[in-house]
């Protein structure tokens, strides 16, 4: 997994539509700008001018190999199991602050519209589940668990790669921490 800490890739891909266009290259492996511009509802040189801002920073590459001639561009992740961000490095870099924010801002949002989705109307397909469970563990214990979910992800994502064959992407929110305890509580005081 590629790591990062340059402030600017993390408000670069801090904006929603690129940090989709990241989310469908992860999932799908490698994709055409016209096949992102369908997926996401957008027109084809907006999918293009964000695909070329991803690339400008690094994260995305043109994947020549695979396309059909030389006017089709296909994309593709510089590094095919994603992105991490080496969080106080960044912080400790001028502007690292402020792209943290935003970035934090933007994670935020996105989680709570899942919940939000998650929780929606009932889904006559019933394609969609959230879960939220407690386990006691120690802390080489919360990161056996992260890594063993992970590959169970990874093996999934493997399996299932690619684009045109009637799947549709799905968010797997993970999220592992000790048990928080909100602010003004019993437990806070």
């Amino acid at each position: 997994m590629a790591t990062y800490d340059d402030p600017r890739i993390l408000r670069a891909i801090a904006h929603p539509t690129r940090n989709r266009i990241l989310a469908e290259l992860h999932a799908s492996g490698s994709i055409r700008a016209a096949d992102v511009a369908r997926m996401l509802d957008i027109p084809a040189n907006q999918a293009s001018f964000h695909l070329r801002q991803l690339a400008k920073y690094g994260v995305v590459e043109e994947a020549p190999d695979e396309a059909r001639d030389r006017r089709d561009r296909v994309w593709r992740l510089v590094d095919a199991d994603g992105i991490r961000f080496r969080t106080q490095d960044l912080l400790d870099q001028p502007g690292g602050e402020a792209a943290w924010e935003v970035f934090r801002r933007n994670a935020v949002a996105w989680g709570h519209f899942l919940v939000d989705q998650a929780l929606g109307a009932p889904d006559p397909d019933n394609s969609r589940s959230l879960t939220d469970s407690s386990l006691r563990l120690s802390k080489d214990e919360a990161d056996e668990l992260l890594e063993e979910l992970g590959a169970v992800v990874q093996r999934w994502r493997a399996r299932t790669q690619g684009t045109g064959d009637g799947r549709v992407t799905y968010s797997v929110y993970q999220l592992i921490q000790p048990y928080p305890v909100p602010a003004g509580t019993a437990e806070d005081a």
